[in-house]
């Protein structure tokens, strides 16, 4: 039996892909530790994970958090340092008595990374964004605010450097908790097919596609094309753009699924139609599962998730992450970018995609190079293959 710990940031898109995974190495007899938060406690448990919540070391959420999220990098690194040092005690003692063979932490929970550095254990990034190196980072064009938030940032970014080398982690710069070398044994929650600038990373980035669970209830009839609309679960102040969605898709001989986010983008929506149904959340997986097309923010795990399913795109994207999976899949021919959010614009992306098999048809081609990557079984085949067990 061999003893894992995991970490991850208090965000679903980063914590859902290594569930399935967990599962895998506790239904093989492993023991699996899990530093996360109350939110997910139930669902990493019913994994057969041990969680242990960190809910207390986050610094409060910053003011106009929707507005800085993806834009402001220097909160980011002054987040994960203070985590880091509000964590340290407790966490560096009990690892040392929980004794893992190996350290898996989420690529921007830097501080399982600098645990794991500093304890000399193992270590394996978790990535359930593209994979990161000094090549694909080039594909993350800021915008001209976030450039802006970047520069003013640095100064503080450099106090907290210094004050995580005082604490004794290896950091001289910032890209040494961003980006890993070639010798960094990585899962990336994607394919080879998917990645771009794939030829970049070394054998020991092991792209296993997304780690889903098998949804095998019946499909229910339809006799419209179903539209699906989601923006995801972090940037919630988009009333108009709600609004906007449903006066394009009153008029259109389709069904609607719209998952808004906020009580208050809800209301904001008023009486609808009889052919659009809206809700704060739903199940992603089972309206994708008979979505003809998905109008998406294009963060990670909602982009790999329609695909999964052969669903193709409407792109719209609001962070420079989302911007380059928006832009690998206009590339790979699987969506189609939204030039603004008026209804007109709207209404004929989705009717483009809708009418276009192409869209479709590529869509289910790198479907396929997702279910042959592996999934969940190699993603802990290869957590295995790094703990200290196998080592030695």
């Amino acid at each position: 039996m061999n003893r894992i710990a995991f970490f991850s940031i208090p965000a679903w898109g980063h914590t859902n892909p290594t569930v399935e995974v967990v599962r895998q190495l506790t239904a093989q007899g492993h023991q699996v530790r899990y530093y996360s938060f109350a939110a997910f406690r139930e669902k990493l448990e019913a994994a057969g994970a041990e969680v242990i919540c960190c809910d207390g070391a986050i610094p409060p959420a910053p003011k106009n958090l929707d507005k800085k999220l993806g834009r402001d990098f220097a909160a980011l690194v002054e987040m994960a340092a203070d985590t880091t040092l509000a964590l340290e005690e407790q966490v560096c003692r009990e690892l040392e008595d929980f004794r893992p063979d190996v350290i898996v932490s989420d690529s921007v929970c830097f501080w399982g990374k600098l645990f794991a550095g500093k304890l000399g254990i193992p270590y394996v990034c978790s990535t359930t964004t593209f994979a990161f190196n000094q090549y694909s980072a080039r594909l993350m064009k800021p915008r001209a605010g976030e450039m802006l938030w970047s520069l003013l940032g640095i100064p503080r970014i450099s106090r907290k450097m210094a004050l995580l080398r005082q604490h004794g982690y290896q950091v001289e710069k910032v890209t040494d908790l961003l980006q890993n070398d070639n010798e960094t044994n990585t899962i990336v929650y994607t394919s080879r097919a998917f990645q771009p600038m794939a030829e970049t990373f070394s054998e020991r980035y092991v792209f296993v596609g997304p780690s889903l669970p098998e949804r095998n209830e019946p499909l229910p009839r339809k006799t419209r094309p179903l539209v699906y609309v989601s923006l995801g679960t972090v940037m919630h102040d988009r009333k108009q753009f709600c609004r906007n969605c449903v006066t394009a898709l009153k008029d259109m001989d389709v069904d609607a699924v719209l998952s808004v986010g906020t009580a208050e983008n809800l209301s904001a929506l008023g009486t609808l139609p009889q052919s659009i149904q809206a809700a704060e959340r739903v199940d992603q997986l089972s309206v994708l599962r008979r979505a003809d097309v998905f109008l998406t923010h294009c963060g990670m795990n909602s982009a790999s998730e329609a695909i999964w399913y052969g669903v193709p795109t409407v792109l719209d994207p609001q962070q420079s992450e989302e911007t380059a999976v928006a832009d690998r899949m206009e590339e790979l021919g699987m969506g189609l970018r939204l030039p603004s959010e008026n209804p007109k614009d709207i209404e004929e992306a989705l009717q483009k995609v809708l009418s276009d098999a192409s869209f479709r048809q590529e869509t289910r081609r790198i479907a396929q190079s997702f279910r042959a990557a592996g999934g969940a079984p190699k993603a802990a085949e290869w957590i295995l293959s790094c703990c200290k067990s196998f080592l030695l």
